[in-house]
């Protein structure tokens, strides 16, 4: 028999972006109301600013791998085709064009009506906070994955519709003037966990497995003391804390009914906006230390900038922020198993230096920063 094909270790960056690109990047927020579910295949048909500054920041730092948070989830043919043809691939302000063969997206819970009243004002709606996961329009917030390598499409596992209720220890919100659950009986047993989805999105890296973890939970405010949404957000986060480990994940089931997690042994880089932070009193406390103080996660070379740290120079924790509202809030954090983690950074130019006006507002791009890693596939 021939012998085993071993394959050579790889280099890549992988990276993670909250592009702002939805509608209230680009209407008034009465107008996202009414218009929002075109605004983002309006504006990528007009060859939109804020737009082309988002190529440019992904043409300068050239990720690999790219997952982007807020991509409003369209017609791939209005939507995240024209970005990557008629914005990646030409170059902005003197960059080199980028192209990313591979693409991955399905829906998210943004924006999807529910019968239910879930923000508890006494009216079901079926948008905003009355969505399964809040948004004006279906799509609104979505997720993109780009890659120069090839996606496993077949082998994507995706946990859009994963009950809450179905995570042993749940955090479900309570009524704090009654003590009764915060959801009726109907909607907890019907709701999903999941604001957007939860992806496991495996690719070939030159005959590595890489699984990418893809999420975007919610912003852990906007509630009231129930703290509905702080405790949603530490247990979309939770999820990955145990999909990783075969001993914790047996509750686990996709969207196709296929149970457990990830399996022991697998590499994997954790990738998206959690809207958590060490420094968020806004946070269930621990929510982001479910990852970063995970035995098999490797959160060392924590992301930096020099931008980060100017922007608010009174915080010693600065450098590592990742968003304009000042806070650690994205996140790309690779496995201890199989992966050599490099280096990493944040896209943050400072005020004296090239291409600060790119992050200088969220209309000239987004509030966040491009966040990335570099790894070695061993």
């Amino acid at each position: 028999m021939p012998p085993e094909k071993i394959s050579e270790p790889v280099s890549l960056r992988v990276a993670t972006f909250n592009v702002s690109m939805d509608a209230s990047n680009y209407l008034t927020n009465e107008q996202v109301q009414t218009q929002g579910a075109t605004a983002l295949t309006d504006a990528l048909a007009q060859q939109h600013p804020q737009i082309k500054a988002i190529a440019e920041i992904i043409q300068h730092t050239r990720p690999d791998v790219l997952v982007l948070n807020e991509f409003d989830y369209v017609d791939v043919n209005q939507g995240i085709n024209v970005f990557r043809s008629d914005y990646l691939q030409q170059s902005q302000s003197g960059e080199s064009p980028i192209d990313y063969p591979y693409v991955y997206l399905a829906p998210v819970n943004t924006g999807m009506p529910s019968p239910y009243d879930l923000s508890g004002d006494g009216v079901a709606s079926g948008t905003g906070n009355d969505a399964w996961g809040f948004g004006w329009y279906p799509g609104q917030y979505g997720m993109v994955v780009l890659s120069k390598y090839p996606i496993k499409t077949d082998h994507v596992r995706t946990f859009q519709l994963f009950k809450w209720k179905d995570m042993p220890g749940a955090l479900a919100p309570i009524n704090p003037n009654t003590s009764e659950p915060f959801y009726s009986a109907e909607a907890w047993q019907a709701f999903r966990l999941s604001s957007k989805s939860h992806w496991d999105v495996p690719i070939n890296v030159n005959g590595h497995e890489l699984h990418l973890l893809v999420s975007h939970p919610t912003p852990p405010v906007f509630d009231g003391k129930e703290d509905r949404n702080g405790r949603r957000n530490f247990d979309e986060i939770r999820f990955w804390a145990d999909y990783i480990q075969p001993h914790l994940s047996d509750y686990i089931y996709d969207d196709n009914g296929v149970t457990g997690g990830l399996g022991a042994e697998k590499a994997f880089v954790i990738a998206g906006d959690l809207n958590a932070s060490v420094e968020s009193e806004d946070n269930v406390p621990g929510a982001i230390d479910q990852l970063l103080e995970h035995s098999l996660v490797n959160a060392d070379k924590t992301p930096t900038s020099v931008g980060g740290a100017q922007h608010t120079p009174d915080n010693p924790q600065a450098s590592t922020h990742t968003a304009g509202w000042r806070k650690r809030a994205d996140y790309v954090l690779p496995s201890m198993y199989g992966i050599e983690l490099i280096q990493s950074g944040v896209f943050w130019p400072t005020a004296n230096e090239p291409k600060a006006e790119l992050v200088q507002t969220r209309g000239a791009s987004s509030d966040h920063r491009l966040v990335w890693i570099d790894i070695q596939l061993k």
